[in-house]
């Protein structure tokens, strides 16, 4: 049987660290003391030190605009549409400059197929044409997009990555994660919706796959989803951008629902045996949960949280910045889980080998 392998990563991130110019405009939308205090609390505690957005932001974030570019101004946000012309004209541009960091030269046209997750924005003719176009790839490659899967798209395309490869052993799959969560800003006054905006930020990373036994074969994928979990996350479209419900008792429910699962998403295995672990830092109590619920030790996470520090929650492309992280410190042996929680909830687990 082929065995399908991730060969190599590239990730881009864009030039304007927001962090905290979000931190100084959400704690003014607060207008209880004690509220923003919890808030302040919070923001500490958050383990993000920088997160990169398209836009520049303000010099004065308390002032009238949050960004330089005046896109968003307190009491007139941007409609949909205009949120949608926004990531049309800057979402290519990021995703070429991912898939160009793969450096893959005159093996551009090589690619056989090209699948492209996102759910932060859409436009027909989309990103897909717009990468064949910029990147070099062949008219006649095969191109699937996943869209509003949410944080856990990126290991459904490297499940359907295997699959292609494993029924086409000559396939060279180019995947691409592309999220710009920095066009959804809203301006609330409620806590929890202003803590999940703390967490977001916008990202892209490439990604080849092939059955050349170089990089993280790609050995089991399982789909768990956890009981009684719809409401906890959740993602609508609406008038003023696409609104994120992202509820605090996800980490509990996380907690609870892995130690649940374990046993079938590590395939009998015990968690200690794994020696590298790739998980979506979707926050830092989200970390603390699958540390909580797979037993796992302190170490076990660093480089989901040294991601989570560096760049913040980039949706679908975030565990793909973490497996980049993992491919370069593993060695030739180590087992390794992935793993992503996303609407359902649902967590998506791939578990991996270095070649």
């Amino acid at each position: 049987m082929t065995e399908p392998h991730i060969n190599r990563i590239a990730t881009r991130v864009p030039p304007h660290d927001v962090h905290e110019t979000f931190v100084r405009f959400a704690r003014t939308l607060i207008p209880e003391p004690r509220t923003r205090a919890l808030f302040d609390r919070m923001a500490a505690k958050s383990q993000i030190r920088h997160r990169y957005a398209i836009f520049p932001p303000a010099l004065d974030p308390e002032g009238e605009a949050v960004d330089a570019t005046r896109i968003y101004l307190r009491g007139r946000f941007p409609s949909t549409a205009t949120r949608m012309q926004l990531f049309e004209k800057h979402a290519p541009a990021l995703a070429a400059e991912a898939v160009a960091k793969l450096e893959l030269g005159s093996e551009a046209k090589r690619i056989t197929h090209l699948i492209v997750t996102t759910c932060t924005g859409m436009y027909a003719p989309g990103l897909d044409l717009d990468l064949v176009a910029r990147c070099g790839l062949s008219p006649s490659v095969e191109r699937t997009m996943i869209g509003f899967m949410g944080c856990y798209a990126a290991l459904n395309a490297l499940k359907l990555s295997r699959h292609i490869v494993r029924s086409t052993p000559g396939a060279r799959v180019l995947v691409v994660n592309l999220e710009l969560c920095s066009l959804h800003l809203q301006q609330l006054q409620q806590l929890e919706p202003l803590l999940s905006f703390l967490v977001f930020a916008d990202g892209c990373a490439a990604s080849l796959v092939s059955a050349d036994p170089v990089g993280l074969s790609m050995d089991r994928f399982h789909a768990a989803l956890l009981p009684d979990t719809g409401d906890l996350i959740t993602w609508k479209v609406r008038d003023s951008g696409f609104e994120m419900f992202l509820s605090g008792g996800v980490p509990a429910a996380i907690a609870k629902g892995l130690d649940g699962v374990a046993t079938s998403i590590l395939d009998g295995a015990k968690s200690g045996s794994i020696e590298r672990w790739a998980v979506h830092p979707g926050g830092r109590s989200v970390l603390d949960a699958v540390e909580q619920g797979l037993g796992l030790e302190a170490w076990a996470l660093e480089a989901s949280r040294s991601v989570l520090d560096e760049f913040g929650n980039m949706s679908s492309a975030t565990v793909m910045f973490v497996l980049a992280s993992v491919m370069n410190l593993a060695r030739r042996g180590d087992r390794g889980c992935a793993m992503s929680f996303g609407p359902g909830l649902t967590a998506e687990t791939m578990l991996f080998r270095k070649a």
